[in-house]
């Protein structure tokens, strides 16, 4: 095993694992306080990751800060049409306005990535809004987020999903 693996995750898929976290974080902050993006994101990158990375006990990663920062203003710029997007997938006990911000926020950001990261697969996304999901709330709002994002991923990509559904009849 090499030294950029821990827990099974390579260093740089930590690192975008962390900036998603911290991407969920800064954007609730901006809907609390309707704080600019800039300054949200210099003072994660200045302050909040201070001493990442150091020698501790279970020392934390920085995040990807560039992944970090096209998250937050992607999510941000694009936030109704994500809103818009994640609405056509909800069934009529899940309404959008029933969620709370941080809910909101973790399902724009999944959602986000579905549509404009194509070079990371789906299921990938999902676990990694699921680990987001689990950072913050129970089991119950964790698969909400997993039943949405897995129905979008299934509007949005189902060419990927089709065909790696097709590989797993063939392979399993």
């Amino acid at each position: 095993m090499t030294e950029n693996k821990k827990n099974g995750k390579n260093q740089s898929g930590r690192h975008r694992s962390v900036a998603r976290l911290s991407s969920v974080q800064a954007l609730y902050e901006m809907a609390i306080r309707d704080a600019a993006v800039d300054d949200v994101l210099k003072e994660f990158s200045s302050q909040r990751w201070k001493g990442a990375d150091e020698e501790q006990s279970e020392p934390l990663a920085k995040p990807d800060v560039r992944f970090m920062g096209e998250l937050v203003r992607g999510v941000r710029e694009r936030s109704q049409d994500l809103e818009l997007i994640i609405k056509t997938v909800l069934d009529k006990n899940n309404t959008w306005e029933r969620f709370e911000v941080l809910l909101q926020t973790i399902l724009r950001a999944g959602a986000y990535e579905l549509l404009e990261r194509v070079e990371i697969p789906a299921r990938v996304i999902i676990n990694e809004y699921l680990e987001v999901t689990h950072a913050f709330f129970a089991e119950r709002e964790a698969s909400l987020v997993n039943g949405i994002l897995d129905k979008l991923a299934k509007k949005l990509r189902a060419d990927e999903l089709d065909s790696s559904n097709a590989s797993a009849n063939i392979d399993g």
